[in-house]
């Protein structure tokens, strides 16, 4: 990453917690050439001592001493969620900015109180949002509004993946993970990626109305919760807008795709894989639209393969957003500029999981009734 000429001041960063995300931004810090990694934290003395030598920089062995003696312009804060909170005030007392990983924080009302603490510390605080800032979904923004789509009427995200599969990272009940203490348990690890996509894409619609069904179809009994369905319906400038999230632990093959809706068309993007389908007015009159977009639709899924594995063979899998993120986030922090994921971006966000999550009280009400009127 290079920041432009007007970013004189060189940042210094420094990372907390060495799990399989640490990869990702470890990488980007090391390979900067206008960042300075000065230190990563982790209690694990073989982990912190793998990352130190990985990626050239200083093991501290507790985040205090890393704090005091790096003395990092930035923290990002990549440890289990249920520490972002304590972790993240802590860094933003000490003088750094924070990079948190999501969830921020498991309600909204822990986020308006860290973003308190930053206000206070006068400090920058952002969440990771970066799918966001994935290539398949900065083109289907681009084609709402004044784009060949027109006005957004409908947004989908799903995802499916087998978070119950004893040889992954959740469903060993063996080695359970934090994230199953969550509001909305392994759900909650992805939700957040749901709702400020949708929130995005809707170009920040306001929902009026939030419908959500929660449901155990796997029947682990670690993982009280593996689906979910929700039906939002909101309102824009320019009329209602609705939205759909989808998470499945049955369903097959693994998905992360996304679809828009306009008045004029669809687009639609699986962000694993980057295929990519659009069905929308083009220049050849309204008896061979149709015909265009198939014979259009043809040559992408054609090229869908070779494209999908150069992006696997290239690492530009998933996670191309979050570089995008980090530059952007960098970059306003050199220039002393608002930072591309906000106060109000993270509180919008957190205020739909928030509701999200009650749903799934409501679900769990539900279904212990009708358990006890199976039993009269």
């Amino acid at each position: 990453m290079t920041l432009p000429p007007s970013a004189q001041r060189r940042l210094t960063a420094a990372v907390l917690g060495t799990g399989g995300i640490s990869k990702e931004h470890l990488g980007f810090l090391a390979a900067s050439r206008d960042i300075d990694l000065v230190g990563v934290c982790d209690r694990s003395p073989a982990a912190l001592r793998h990352a130190a030598e990985t990626y050239s920089t200083t093991g501290f062995a507790t985040f205090g001493e890393m704090l005091d003696q790096a003395q990092p312009d930035v923290v990002h804060v990549l440890t289990p969620p249920a520490t972002h909170s304590a972790l993240s005030a802590e860094a933003l007392e000490a003088g750094s900015h924070v990079i948190c990983e999501k969830p921020i924080t498991a309600t909204a009302a822990e986020l308006q109180d860290l973003l308190a603490v930053a206000r206070r510390c006068d400090r920058v605080l952002t969440e990771n949002h970066n799918y966001r800032f994935n290539p398949e979904v900065e083109a289907l923004a681009a084609l709402t509004g004044d784009g060949p789509l027109g006005d957004v009427v409908e947004v989908e995200v799903r995802i499916h993946l087998p978070v119950t599969d004893p040889a992954g990272r959740f469903g060993d009940p063996n080695l359970p993970s934090p994230i199953h203490d969550l509001p909305a348990g392994v759900v909650h690890d992805f939700i957040t990626h749901f709702t400020y996509l949708v929130n995005y894409l809707s170009g920040g619609a306001r929902w009026e109305r939030v419908a959500s069904e929660w449901s155990a179809h796997c029947g682990a009994a670690h993982i009280p919760v593996d689906d979910l369905d929700a039906i939002l319906v909101g309102s824009a400038p320019w009329g209602p807008v609705h939205g759909r999230i989808r998470f499945s632990a049955l369903a097959s093959p693994d998905e992360f795709e996304v679809t828009v809706r306009g008045a004029n068309g669809y687009a639609q993007a699986e962000l694993f894989s980057g295929r990519w389908v659009e069905n929308r007015p083009r220049r050849v009159g309204d008896q061979l639209n149709s015909i265009a977009n198939l014979m259009i639709g043809g040559v992408n899924q054609f090229l869908g393969g070779p494209r999908s594995f150069a992006r696997k063979i290239m690492q530009a899998g998933p996670y191309a957003g979050l570089n995008r993120f980090l530059e952007e986030t960098y970059r306003s922090l050199a220039n002393e500029t608002p930072v591309p994921v906000g106060p109000e971006e993270m509180l919008a966000a957190s205020e739909l999981i928030d509701r999200l999550v009650a749903g799934r009280r409501e679900s769990a009400s539900d279904l212990t009734e009708t358990t006890r009127e199976g039993q009269r």
